[in-house]
């Protein structure tokens, strides 16, 4: 199982197509243009009866390019990855980031299949495809691609947390050009599983991330904002430019509120456990008042003295 966003910027757990699915798909693709070459080059040789050998076999060579080569080029690239067959058998391109292919991505795909499907019969792609972990064939490797299925049980998609408005308003004139596809794709990865973390390893694992992006980007997280948050806002911000580039449509742009919000634990976005806080110290035990020294000792009050005896005895 492998962790993709589609271009419809919904984060999925998908399984890589195998070898039985993308023949059977390939199969359907290869009648479906030879039955077109076919019916092209009856009313060809009905339009072309008047001119010589060499034009008769320049106008074939050419409406064989076309169909063989021209045709699943444009399929592929208007269908944001998805031909006749692929369509039939629950297929779809994608880039290795998980975004939806363009004109080269399609364009690379077409002129390598032309080799290792057209003119080796399918070997070529079924041993590369055979031996590669997920299922890629030559001209997957070469133009950055991957092909998934999209036919999933409904139970296995997980959102990824919307970014905040105001965080969403800051990185929208950033410059993502330099960043690396295998970083978005571990960014995706990291959103659509942060839940599932502990706290402290999730945390770790996205300020690591968000320093690589601000090392490619030069953006800098806020202050006070949760690393998740920032990823977050990053990817939104790729994928709105991906579908303006795509449909032309522009999403609205929400201004960024005058004071940035107190994130907390029980936000979107996971926050480490705070560290115990330390117990209370009493206060010292003071000591015990000094005993005031004993003043000098005086002496106890004497008893008055008796009269001195004369003898002298009154008369009775």
């Amino acid at each position: 199982m492998s962790e993709l966003v589609t271009g419809e910027a919904v984060a999925l757990d998908v399984q890589p197509a195998r070898l039985p699915s993308r023949a059977l798909a390939m199969m359907l693709d290869i009648v479906v243009y030879w039955g077109a070459y076919l019916i092209l080059s009856i009313g060809l040789l009905a339009a072309t009866a008047s001119l010589d050998g060499a034009a008769v076999a320049a106008v074939s060579v050419a409406a064989l390019l076309l169909i063989l080569i021209g045709v699943p080029i444009a399929v592929e690239t208007l269908t944001r990855g998805r031909s006749l067959g692929k369509l039939a058998c629950g297929l779809r391109v994608v880039r290795d980031d998980g975004g939806p292919i363009r004109f080269r991505h399609a364009l690379v795909r077409g002129a390598v299949g032309v080799v290792e499907i057209q003119m080796t019969l399918g070997v070529v792609a079924c041993i590369a495809s055979l031996v590669s972990a997920r299922g890629r064939r030559l001209g997957d490797v070469f133009a950055g691609t991957l092909v998934v299925r999209e036919r999933i049980p409904a139970q296995q998609v997980q959102l990824m947390p919307p970014p905040p408005p105001w965080l969403a308003a800051q990185v929208s004139g950033v410059d993502l050009s330099a960043v690396p596809d295998g970083l978005w794709l571990a960014v995706r990865q990291y959103l659509s599983r942060m839940r599932q973390l502990d706290p402290q390893v999730g945390w770790a694992m996205a300020q690591r991330l968000a320093d690589d992006v601000t090392a490619c980007t030069g953006a800098l997280v806020p202050e006070g904002t949760p690393p998740a948050a920032f990823l977050a806002a990053v990817v939104a911000e790729r994928q709105a430019r991906d579908a303006r580039k795509a449909f032309g449509t522009l999403p609205q742009q929400l201004p960024p509120t005058p004071q940035q919000p107190q994130w907390g634990v029980a936000g979107p976005y996971p926050v480490p456990a705070p560290p115990p806080a330390p117990a209370p110290m009493s206060p010292p035990a003071s000591a015990p008042a000094p005993t005031p020294p004993p003043g000098p000792l005086s002496a106890p009050a004497s008893a008055p003295a008796a009269a001195p005896s004369t003898g002298f005895a009154p008369p009775a």
